[in-house]
């Protein structure tokens, strides 16, 4: 029998966060992403617009408005998000909160990107807010881009109204649903001519009342698709990787201005190099290089990076959408470089070693940079031929993120083992200890007020028993 001792899941220097699903594409499941990648993020971001007045609403807008020649994403009355079904007089069983609870059981937490009609009432507003408290430290992206021209919000209101409507969704979302962080996403710093970021003045206010600061930005971007081809830069843009860096850097130092010397968390919400414009190649080349620069860089300015997106019908994705078949993605080359670069500094979580555990130790889940699991260390003789980790009685039950040695799975309630072997087949492995360590996220998704005053922020798992492994070293009938 092994033993047993604590392990503390603690932050990233730069947290690695992903966004799926989107107006370019249908969200994929976390058994899938998890297939792919082998490893959980910090957060998945999930994008939806929430224009519950409107006519059309509930409908998503290019359902509701059909079109006989494809348009622009934005040329509809309101966004071409995924409708946010839940709200006022809204349906607690919506597609936006199976997304959430999917997240949230693979250990992961939610990042609820959210358009909406700066018009709505504040019962509106509130009653959003309280749909979520159940979801743990989720944090919400309050109508994004806001200093853009393309939402629907832009079209409805002009910039002060725009930033007045953020500063109340942050009050009455910190008055009603205290675990929600909320973010506020401007377009930054634009030009190396420039020292402020557009619309500073306007948006001082509302950068003080945010929890998060951030800017969107892409390496290249066609912003024509899917109504053009991008052949030149008409409808796309390319700008080099040391500007785009350095934008991003003095974006943060004015946020920090902004918010009389305090600096609050900053990320880039959404961030790649789009395809169409670079072709498959240099956008690994760009991705990398921006990664070898921050990796390089003393001065830890990001708190977290949202690759977007995992599939995209475009060429903005890890993989782009199979067109004879939605269901499937077809990998892109930067499938591969993003999966080895998040299991490189600065995106590797902390993982920190504790006292003996035995049966009955409670397991906390906080968030993916927050959680009290268990681990063990194994010596291995040589590459495993079989290497199961198994759960017996009680634990069957368990919901569990298991890691080995950074290469993750995940265990669904009522599944009695895993085999781990995956972990060794894509590395040069002669013999050597190895590290599996247990996380218990919820087992439904959401926590469960049962369960203490600090329920909303932590879930909790007792252990029943510890598990077993099956470790061999050759085929079970020898050739």
């Amino acid at each position: 029998m092994e033993q047993f001792y604590k392990v503390h899941l603690g932050p990233a220097v730069c947290a690695a966060d992903l966004s799926d699903g989107s107006e370019r594409g249908l969200y994929v499941d976390q058994d899938t992403i998890l297939g792919k990648l082998h490893r959980p993020h910090r957060q998945i971001n999930l994008m939806y617009c929430y224009y519950p007045n409107d006519k059309g609403w509930p409908k998503r807008a290019s359902e509701a408005f059909r079109k006989d020649t494809p348009g622009g994403a934005w040329d509809y009355p309101y966004d071409d998000y995924f409708p946010y079904g839940g709200g006022l007089g809204g349906n607690s069983d919506a597609e936006v909160f199976e997304c959430m609870k999917d997240v949230r059981r693979h250990g992961q937490d939610v990042c609820l990107t959210l358009t909406m009609d700066p018009f709505i009432s504040d019962e509106q507003i509130a009653a959003v807010a309280r749909d979520l408290i159940p979801y743990g430290r989720i944090t919400v992206r309050i109508n994004h881009e806001a200093t853009g021209s393309w939402f629907s919000f832009n079209k409805r209101a002009d910039y002060k109204t725009v930033a007045a409507f953020f500063v109340k969704c942050c009050n009455i979302f910190h008055r009603e649903a205290p675990n929600c962080r909320i973010v506020l996403c401007l377009d930054g710093c634009k030009s190396l001519d420039e020292d402020k970021m557009v619309m500073e003045d306007i948006f001082t206010e509302a950068a003080r009342a945010a929890d998060v600061v951030s800017v969107d930005r892409y390496m290249a971007l066609h912003w024509g698709y899917p109504a053009t081809v991008c052949e030149d830069n008409r409808f796309a843009q390319r700008t080099s990787v040391s500007e785009i860096y350095t934008l991003g850097k003095r974006s943060r130092d004015r946020y920090r201005i902004m918010n009389q010397g305090v600096t609050k968390p900053m990320v880039l919400s959404e961030f790649n190099a789009d395809g169409d414009v670079t072709g498959p190649y240099e956008q690994v080349d760009m991705y990398r290089e921006f990664c070898r620069l921050l990796r390089n860089d003393p001065d830890h300015w990001l708190s977290g990076i949202t690759m977007y997106q995992f599939r995209d019908d475009g060429r903005l994705g890890l993989e782009i959408t199979d067109p004879s078949n939605p269901k499937n993605g077809i990998e892109q080359p930067l499938l591969k470089a993003y999966r080895e670069l998040i299991r490189e500094e600065p995106f590797v979580p902390s993982m920190t070693a504790g006292e003996p555990v035995s049966t009955g130790q409670v397991l906390r889940f906080g968030g993916f940079e927050d959680a009290d699991g268990i681990g063990t260390t194994i010596r291995l003789e040589k590459k495993p031929v079989f290497f199961e980790i198994h759960f017996d009685g009680a634990l069957r039950d368990a919901n569990l993120m298991i890691s080995v040695d950074g290469y993750w799975f995940y265990k669904k309630p009522g599944v009695s083992f895993i085999d781990l072997n995956s972990a060794f087949f894509e590395k040069e492995f002669d013999g050597g200890e190895v590290t599996v360590s247990l996380f218990a996220p919820p087992r439904d998704g959401v926590n469960d007020p049962s369960q203490g005053p600090d329920w909303t922020e932590n879930y909790y798992y007792t252990l029943p028993e510890l598990p077993t492994f099956r470790i061999r070293y050759k085929a079970a009938i020898p050739g």
